[in-house]
């Protein structure tokens, strides 16, 4: 089992800005939502590259921070975002990509069954410290 994906215990990666910062990228976090049910899936980000290819392929595509490459969401699990409506916020400054799954899934992880699981947002802080399954 993975702790950090799987686990019970919270760990939240407060240096990730800064790591994304150090490697000089130019990149505006992307809140993805389902356009249907308003879940929040994930969060990623997109460079200029990212997005122009988003609106000319009409699905989610993502500049990958650790890999430093762009990220066809779905191109290996088959769990594909297609684009409905980009939306930037009042300063510029982030993306919500709307987009409908073409499966159920959106998270790389798993659920018990196999399957992808349908958001990134699975756990629910029970305290200052411990992580339990989210209910809904």
């Amino acid at each position: 089992m993975n702790e950090l994906e799987e686990g019970t215990r919270l760990a939240l990666d407060f240096d990730k800005l800064t790591a994304v910062a150090e490697t000089g990228s130019r990149v505006v976090p992307v809140v993805l939502q389902d356009a249907d049910d308003r879940a929040v899936l994930f969060i990623g980000y997109a460079n200029d590259e990212a997005l122009k290819a988003t609106l000319d392929e009409g699905i989610a595509v993502l500049w990958s921070t650790s890999r430093n490459e762009l990220w066809r969401k779905g191109a290996t699990s088959g769990d594909v975002l297609r684009l409905v409506e980009v939306r930037v916020n009042c300063e510029q400054n982030s993306l919500l990509y709307l987009v409908r799954r073409s499966t159920g899934g959106a998270c790389h992880t798993h659920l018990p069954s196999g399957e992808s699981r349908p958001t990134c947002y699975y756990r629910t802080l029970a305290d200052g410290t411990t992580l339990r399954p989210a209910t809904d």
